[in-house]
């Protein structure tokens, strides 16, 4: 089976705090790209920004991308909330609202990388950390992504999550696939 890696980011390209930077959507885009590279699936919240430049990455790429939706149906997905659907090779549509999506969103990745990011993608990263996922974190990226490092000491608390901190897209990619097989090995998963 295909890992399936998730990559969560602000959504909003313009919001409260203003035009996510184009080197978070570069980078972005890099992972989908790499994500595709390494036959993996990418998940993700079916969103604009962050996650739709890491979706087009990996369709460009050939790539196999799931969106979880926050909506109840194509037309509230499109039209209520405004969202893509151009780079996306299945849209699971939840009806649960941001939080009950993003439940469902990590809890279907082998794995999820953070990339910039706001109080959204701090959920999602908190609940991956919380289910003791693997976790790769983007640096350089801006938001919530550069002061997990902070966020971490703070929990102080050991729930075997295996965050992996990284500045380069493919080494990054690389190194979560390699902590997904090292898992699947000692759980005996094939």
């Amino acid at each position: 089976m295909k890992p399936k890696i998730g990559v969560m980011g602000s959504a909003n390209e313009k919001g409260n705090a203003g035009r996510i930077p184009a080197k978070s959507l570069k980078l972005a885009y890099d992972l989908g790209q790499e994500i595709a590279r390494h036959n993996c699936i990418l998940v993700n919240g079916a969103c604009n920004g962050i996650p739709n430049a890491a979706a087009r990455g990996a369709m460009n790429n050939d790539g196999f991308v799931i969106g979880i939706s926050p909506a109840k149906n194509l037309e509230e997905h499109a039209k209520r909330y405004r969202f893509p659907t151009k780079y996306y090779s299945v849209i699971i549509y939840t009806g649960f609202g941001f939080k009950g999506r993003n439940v469902v969103n990590v809890s279907n990745c082998d794995a999820v990388i953070i990339v910039g990011g706001r109080v959204g993608t701090l959920n999602e990263f908190t609940i991956a950390y919380d289910e003791g996922q693997v976790i790769g974190i983007m640096e350089g990226s801006g938001g919530v992504a550069d002061n997990l490092k902070k966020i971490i000491k703070i929990v102080d608390k050991n729930t075997g999550a295996m965050v992996i901190f990284d500045k380069e897209p493919h080494t990054l990619v690389k190194r979560v696939l390699r902590e997904i097989e090292k898992r699947a090995k000692s759980s005996k998963i094939e």
